[in-house]
Formats: structure tokens, sequence, C-alpha cells
């Protein structure tokens, strides 16, 4: 009668650990899912950057043509578009590393 309590205890040991390792797996599962589902998010960011760089390159092209043609209203905007980067990546550099100066 003794052996067949010890079994008993042994087989929910076990079970125990059976259930431990089943949950395990899932969270692993799970896991890889959401990678999968934030893979698709990257993909799509991507694609996202991708045609708004192919637009960029359009733009700077036909303003390039303009400036070249001697169009003083195209080089105007051309180098109001410079300007105006240069500013926006000076600002966001400036947020970016917190203004650390010499001062």
């Amino acid at each position: 009668m003794a052996s067949s309590y010890e079994t008993e205890r042994q087989n929910n040991d076990h079970l125990a650990a059976l259930a431990s390792k089943v949950s395990a797996l899932r969270g692993v599962t799970i896991d890889i899912y959401d990678n999968a589902r934030d893979q698709g998010v990257i993909d799509s960011a991507n694609d996202t950057f991708s045609s708004f760089s192919t637009s960029l390159r359009g733009s700077a092209g036909r303003l390039t043509r303009m400036a070249g043609q001697g169009n003083k209203v195209a080089v105007m905007k051309l180098a109001g578009i410079i300007i105006a980067v240069v500013v926006v990546a000076w600002y966001l550099l400036r947020l970016v590393f917190g203004g650390r100066g010499g001062s």
C-alpha cells in the first residue's frame, strides 16, 4: 500500500514538472508570435521610408534641374530648403544630445 502512495506522489511530481514545461513552451510560442507580428510592422515602416526617400530624391532632382536652368526663384527655394534642413538638423541634434556646450 505504501508503494502505491509513493507511485502516486511521483506521478503528481512528474505531472507538475510537465505542466511547467508546457507553460514555458506556451510563453516561448507567444514571444515568437509577437516577434513575427512586430516584424510586419518593421517591414511596413521600411516600405514607408523607402517611398519617402524616392519622393525626396525626385523633388531634389526637379529643384536641381530648375536651378540649373538659371531660374532665380528656384535657386532661392533650393537655398531656403538647404538652410531649413541645416537648422532642423541642428535643432534635433541639440535635443538629442541635450545641448551640451562649452558654457
